[in-house]
């Protein structure tokens, strides 16, 4: 069974108690559970993990990069906090493990919050992007890598 990974970034792992009016009662623990789930259905074994240490994401995008090339994974869901808007070695990283497709996830619509927040240093690097459905978000988002990876003329515009 192929795998994917939902990585997280710094202070997601306080979801369900951060700014609950942005963020939801939702907690990290919940989001993992469902996800777990969610991909149990579709047929994908799902790893999650949380860090707020940029190296630790870092070398987990390496991990999963090496285990696509042997055939093992599908791809991975990254929500990366407040990294999206400062790690151009984020960027760097997910440039590195294509064809591995990535897509970028956010709870909020980073677009209708401050402006420092409008920028992303992960979107160029993204195979897609999810913002602004709340922890939905994570479903949508794996339900797209599926899409893209497994029917990717699905995916294309006519």
């Amino acid at each position: 069974m192929k795998k994917i990974l939902i990585l997280n970034g710094p202070n997601l792992n306080l979801l369900g108690t951060r700014e609950p009016a942005q963020y939801g009662s939702t907690t990290l623990a919940e989001v993992e559970s469902f996800c777990k789930i969610h991909g149990e259905r579709m047929g994908y074994e799902v790893e999650c993990l949380q860090s707020n240490w940029e190296g630790a994401l870092i070398d987990k995008l390496h991990d999963y990069g090496h285990m696509f090339k042997a055939g093992k994974v599908l791809g991975v869901v990254f929500n990366p906090g407040a990294l999206t808007h400062t790690s151009i070695a984020l960027h760097d990283a997910i440039k590195g493990l294509e064809p591995m497709p990535v897509i970028e996830c956010h709870i909020s619509n980073v677009h209708a919050r401050e402006s420092f927040r409008h920028h992303s240093w992960v979107s160029p690097a993204a195979a897609g992007i999810v913002v602004g459905f709340g922890v939905d978000g994570y479903l949508i988002a794996m339900d797209g890598l599926v899409r893209k990876c497994v029917n990717p003329v699905a995916t294309q515009k006519p």
